[in-house]
């Protein structure tokens, strides 16, 4: 709730999305979380390139994410890597060339509370 809180005094509103750190949840946390009104989501790609001591360079991360690019595919690239922020242009432009689109992460709140687009 503090994080809520501190989300809201910089944002005007309140969360929509809670991701467990570390991806661990429980049927407990996941029904209090929902039951508060967060949408859990959860990434179907992750490696470790939170480590900011273990950098690789862009190209390992380049090659990483897009061998692993999937239809649906939730993406969990940390923003302290400075692999993922020398290769993200190329990321991008490499999945749209490869017919991959963006989505609006809204849209899954959307579906998860059993809206229409």
């Amino acid at each position: 709730m503090g994080l809520d809180r501190r989300f809201h005094a910089k944002f005007g509103k309140n969360m929509v999305f809670l991701r467990p750190p570390k991806g661990e949840y429980s049927e407990f946390s996941l029904e209090l979380t929902s039951r508060m009104g967060y949408i859990n989501v959860f990434w179907s790609f992750a490696y470790d390139d939170w480590r900011v001591d273990h950098q690789r360079g862009w190209e390992y991360a380049f090659e990483k994410v897009s061998n692993n690019l999937h239809n649906g595919g939730i993406l969990l690239l940390h923003a302290v890597s400075k692999d993922n922020a020398e290769a993200l242009e190329k990321i991008i432009k490499y999945a749209r060339s490869a017919g991959y689109e963006f989505g609006d992460v809204f849209e899954l709140e959307k579906m998860a509370r059993g809206e229409k687009s």
